[in-house]
C-alpha cells in the first residue's frame, strides 16, 4: 500500500450475473484513502457507489462477482506494527477494524432483538471487556458520549423512530472504534433536520477518532459538510477525483459540472435543471464515453473511445476527452479508474 494509506482499492471490476447476462457494475477502480481522510463518493442512483462499498467490506456474494483487482487495508497491531488485510482477513476484522453503515437502519438492525443484545453480539458478547457488568458499562458510557438516551438498549428497533434507528446504526458501527467506517447513503429517507443530526454526528465522531470515512451519497449537500475529497462515479467508473474545494471550484468533468451546477445557492435565484436523458443500459452499454449521449460538449471520439483516467493537476484527476489523451501508461496504485472493458 502506499504512503499513509489504510485502504487502498487496485484496479477493481465487479459484475453483477443476472440470466439476460453480465452487468459490469464497477469497472477498473483505482481509489487510496487516508488515515483520518473523510472520501465521498457521488453519482446517480445505479452507478455503482453501494458495489463499491461492498467490495470494500468484503461482502460479495453471487450474483456479484469481483472480476479482478484487490482490496487491502492497512491495521495496526497491539504494538503499532502495520498489519496488511485482504480478503478473508478483512471480513475477520469487521466491527473492530472495519465497519459499516448500511443505507437502511432495518437492513442491520434484527427486528425481534433488543438494541442491547445486538450490542453484545457486535463486541464480542464482551471477550476483549472483562465481565459482562463492564462491558454494560461501557455501552452505556459510550451512548452517553453520544448524547443517546440508555433507553434505547431496552428497545426493539421498531420501537425507535427512523432517526434514532440510524443514530444507533451509527453508535454501533463505532463503538469498537475502527480504523475505517463506510456510511452508505447515511440519510437516506429521513428528513432534513435529522439528516443535519446525523451528518453533525459522523463529522464529531470523525474529529475525534482521526478514523478513515468513506461516505456514498447522491446528495451533494451531505458531501459538501462532510467529504475532504470527493469521487464522481457514471456508469460503473469514477469519472473525476479531487479535493472538494478545487472539486466545487472548477470541476473539469461535464458530468460534474452539471451535478454542481445542480446546488441551489443562497442569494442565486437562477433556474435550476436536470441533466437531460437516462444513464446507459450496463446491460449493453454503449461504446466510447458512457456519459457521451448525455454530455452537452461530447465531441466524435467520445462515441468511439472511453477515455482513460489522467492527472491534470496534482491530485485531481479526470476521465474525459475534453482534456486531452496522453499516450497510454500503467497506472499507479492510487489513481482513480481505467477501464479495460
Amino acid at each position: 500500500m502506499s504512503g499513509s494509506a489504510v485502504l487502498e482499492m487496485r484496479d477493481v471490476f465487479l459484475t453483477y450475473n443476472p440470466p439476460e447476462g453480465p452487468v459490469p457494475a464497477v469497472r477498473g477502480v483505482n481509489l487510496s484513502v487516508g488515515a483520518g481522510e473523510v472520501v465521498g463518493v457521488a453519482g446517480e442512483s445505479g452507478c455503482g457507489k453501494s458495489t463499491l462499498i461492498k467490495v470494500i467490506y468484503q461482502f460479495v456474494e453471487p450474483p456479484l462477482w469481483l472480476l479482478s483487482g484487490r482490496v487491502e487495508a492497512t491495521a495496526h497491531g497491539a504494538g503499532g506494527e502495520p498489519i496488511v488485510l485482504d480478503g478473508p482477513a478483512l471480513r475477520r476484522a469487521w466491527w473492530r477494524y472495519i465497519s459499516y453503515i448500511p443505507q437502511g437502519s432495518m437492513s442491520v438492525l434484527n427486528p425481534v432483538t433488543r438494541v442491547g443484545r445486538q450490542f453484545l453480539d457486535a463486541a464480542g458478547a464482551g471477550a476483549a471487556f472483562g465481565s459482562r457488568a463492564e462491558l454494560d458499562a461501557r455501552i452505556a458510557g459510550y451512548l452517553k458520549e453520544l448524547n443517546l438516551p440508555v433507553d434505547v438498549l431496552r428497545a426493539y428497533p421498531h420501537q425507535l423512530s427512523g432517526g434514532m434507528r440510524q443514530r444507533v446504526i451509527v453508535a454501533l458501527a463505532t463503538f469498537l472504534h475502527p480504523q475505517v467506517i463506510l456510511a452508505d447513503e447515511p440519510t437516506t429517507a429521513l428528513d432534513v433536520v435529522v439528516q443535519r443530526g446525523i451528518i453533525t454526528m459522523l463529522a464529531e465522531l470523525q474529529a475525534r477518532e482521526r478514523n478513515a470515512l468513506v461516505v456514498v451519497s447522491h446528495d451533494m449537500g451531505v458531501h459538501y459538510q462532510l467529504a475532504s475529497r470527493l469521487a464522481i462515479m457514471y456508469a460503473g467508473k469514477l469519472v473525476e477525483l479531487a479535493d472538494m474545494s478545487a472539486l466545487v471550484d472548477r470541476p473539469l468533468h461535464p458530468y460534474t459540472q452539471l451535478l454542481i451546477g445542480s446546488l441551489p445557492r443562497i442569494g442565486d435565484r437562477a433556474r435550476r435543471e436536470g441533466i437531460a436523458g437516462r444513464p446507459p443500459r450496463l446491460l449493453d452499454p454503449p461504446p466510447g464515453c458512457r456519459f457521451a449521449a448525455r454530455c452537452p460538449q461530447k465531441m466524435a471520439v467520445c462515441e468511439r473511445v472511453d477515455p482513460p483516467v489522467q492527472e491534470l493537476t496534482p491530485g485531481h484527476w479526470v476521465a474525459c476527452h475534453l482534456h486531452g489523451m496522453p499516450a497510454p501508461v500503467p497506472t499507479a496504485a492510487g489513481a482513480p479508474g481505467t477501464d479495460a472493458a
